[in-house]
C-alpha cells in the first residue's frame, strides 16, 4: 500500500516507510531526513 510522505509529497510503501507518531496519528516518510524535518516542525506539515 502506498501513502504520501507529508514532508516531500512522494509516495512511499507503508510497510517500508520510516514512521513517527504525533498526537495519536502515525505519519510516514520516505527517508530519515524527511522524518527529522517533521520532528523539527510537525505543525508545518499537518
Amino acid at each position: 500500500m502506498k501513502i504520501k510522505d507529508v514532508v516531500c509529497d512522494c509516495e512511499v510503501d507503508k510497510n517500508k516507510a520510516f514512521k513517527k507518531e504525533y498526537k495519536g496519528k502515525i505519519y510516514f516518510f520516505c527517508t530519515p531526513t524527511c522524518r527529522v524535518a517533521f520532528e523539527d516542525n510537525p505543525e508545518k506539515y499537518i
